[in-house]
């Protein structure tokens, strides 16, 4: 039966701290649940014991069927040499043997490429391509060459040997999610399958997952595509977990319920434990005015000495208190200002501005331009890797700061959490106050390289906060971001004076500004005035030809 079943399930770093413990849950054959919890508590970790990937402390973690697994960083990871290709990245998603035999293959051709004139390397690379045949490799890459045409448009012979960091980070999950679902797979575990994913690719994936007689298992903080693709949702906490048996849609009103009962229940057991400790006293103090009360008071002693020894019930889990300030500060009334601007390849000339206090989202699809101009108006040209013409000018007294999408910021690295606040807050005491109101006072001294996604997204916001920026640029700031923190930061923006300009594909968060600007795959943008045209946009082909048939017929008056 194709089922996930943990059992007391406990994990502890090589250094010896615990991570989890007490993790018990099942995951029903065809279910869809949602795996969440606070960054760092160790999601990620279980997913990868799951997947054999690392072996647990305690417990036992069972599978039935066949399992496949997609990493969060899947075709680009941190010790990834820069030379991963597209088929190497598809390899990788093949299960044993396949996966091993596959590596061999590659290394071999490899080889024999290198050594052309060697016959011992013609030998092993003749031998590999026999057990690559043997293993159903060829069948798989008939699979691989379907998916990269839904894709991508192009077959496995042109983008196969591309590296796969050539492809952007939504192409790469949705080439592994369509070969993950349309596989004979049992049960797929997906750490963050949404991330990099525009809008359209969201809501394909929220159809694959509601379609699917899979059982699925899900990472993921996008509070829209958890109400509308998960049928149960694992909270996972420190000290165990629990499961809500219904969609995320109703997880909040559940889980302020348990957590009022949970409370309760504390409540009771300590009164019951006063009450049988009162009585014992009192039973002693009545055998020693008469012996004939000596056994009722043995034993209203052991009661409560048995009582406390079984202990409380489990307390309420402590809420995440993550309070983001980002104070912002005043500027001139025209923010930015474009005129003509022009990405080669990227995007046509656009002009547009946006003024003091305005929340102005950038949708469309990936590869559209849209982090390309973040960086511009950042006033980071070179990294954008291509040259731009036309005018984009700041207006007076704007400080822009940047929240970057991969969370990787060169001046945190090599240097443990609290170093760039206590270089900002020049106060050991101020600095933990500002981490504690992140939610990292517990990993000051941990070093930046391995924080969690979520952990350094938030350091990165906080370093914001206290550089006073009255521009905040944000890349995709809500994709490693728990659902808590997002939640902080959507709640600090309200009361941010200043002007924000972000890119996201987070529909919930999106929701929450003023106007947006479409940038489109064919070199066009265009201002849209709310979110409604704006989700319209991004999800209906039709409603942007309109759109764009409206901007023309405006421009040529």
């Amino acid at each position: 039966m194709a089922h996930v079943s943990v059992s007391n399930l406990e994990y502890a770093h090589p250094g010896g701290e615990t991570l989890f413990t007490e993790v018990s849950f099942t995951v029903a054959p065809g279910s869809h649940a949602a795996l969440i919890g606070n960054n760092g508590v160790g999601k990620t970790t279980l997913m990868r014991i799951l997947a054999g990937e690392l072996p647990a402390a305690e417990g036992d973690a069972a599978i039935g069927g066949e399992v496949r697994y997609m990493a969060q960083d899947v075709g680009v990871s941190a010790a990834d040499t820069g030379q991963t290709t597209v088929r190497d990245m598809l390899v990788e998603c093949m299960p044993e043997p396949g996966r091993t035999i596959g590596r061999a293959l590659t290394a071999a051709e490899r080889a024999a490429a290198d050594n052309s004139d060697d016959v011992d390397a013609s030998m092993v690379l003749a031998e590999a391509i026999g057990a690559w045949a043997d293993c159903g490799g060829y069948q798989a890459e008939a699979d691989w060459d379907a998916t990269l045409m839904r894709v991508v448009r192009s077959g496995l012979d042109d983008v196969g040997p591309r590296l796969a960091s050539q492809l952007s980070g939504g192409e790469r999950k949705q080439i592994v999610l369509d070969l993950l679902f349309s596989s004979d797979a049992d049960v797929l575990l997906l750490d963050e399958p949404d991330n990099y994913l525009d809008v359209p690719a969201k809501r394909w994936l929220e159809q694959k997952i509601k379609t699917t007689d899979k059982t699925v298992l899900m990472i993921s903080h996008d509070r829209e595509l958890l109400a509308n693709a998960t049928n149960r949702v694992v909270t996972l906490e420190a000290f165990g977990a629990w499961v809500h048996g219904e969609s995320y849609a109703s997880y909040g009103q559940a889980r302020e319920a348990r957590q009022q009962r949970l409370g309760d229940a504390v409540q009771r057991w300590k009164d019951e434990e006063r009450r049988l400790y009162r009585f014992y006293k009192i039973m002693k103090e009545r055998a020693k005015l008469n012996d004939g009360n000596a056994a009722r008071a043995n034993a209203a002693e052991t009661r409560w000495k048995k009582f406390v020894e079984a202990g409380p019930p489990p307390p309420p889990a402590p809420d995440q208190k993550v309070k983001m300030r980002l104070r912002g500060g005043d500027s001139g009334r025209r923010v930015v200002s474009l005129a003509s601007l022009e990405l080669p390849d990227l995007l046509f000339a656009f002009t547009g501005e946006i003024f003091f206090g305005e929340r102005v989202g950038l949708v469309g699809p990936n590869g559209s331009g849209k982090t390309h101009l973040l960086r511009l108006l950042a006033g980071e040209p070179h990294s954008v890797g291509v040259d731009h013409d036309g005018v984009l000018k700041l207006g007076a007294r704007v400080e822009p700061g940047l929240f970057t999408q991969i969370n990787n910021n060169p001046e945190f690295e090599g240097r443990s959490t609290i170093e760039p606040v206590l270089e900002r807050e020049g106060n050991h005491e101020r600095a933990m106050r500002a981490l504690s109101r992140y939610g990292l006072a517990g990993h000051e001294r941990q070093p930046y390289e391995t924080l969690s996604g979520g952990q350094k997204a938030r350091l990165e916001i906080l370093c914001l906060e206290l550089d006073g920026h009255n521009l905040l640029l944000l890349d995709e700031p809500t994709d490693n971001l728990d659902i808590d923190s997002a939640v902080a930061l959507e709640s600090a923006l309200e009361g941010f004076e200043g002007t924000v300009v972000a890119v996201s594909h987070d529909r919930a968060f999106l929701s929450t500004f003023d106007r947006y600007w479409m940038l489109d795959h064919d070199g066009m943008a265009w201002a849209l005035p709310d979110w409604a045209t704006g989700l319209q946009a991004v999800t209906n082909p039709e409603a942007v030809a309109r759109i764009k048939f409206a901007k023309q017929l405006t421009d040529d008056l």
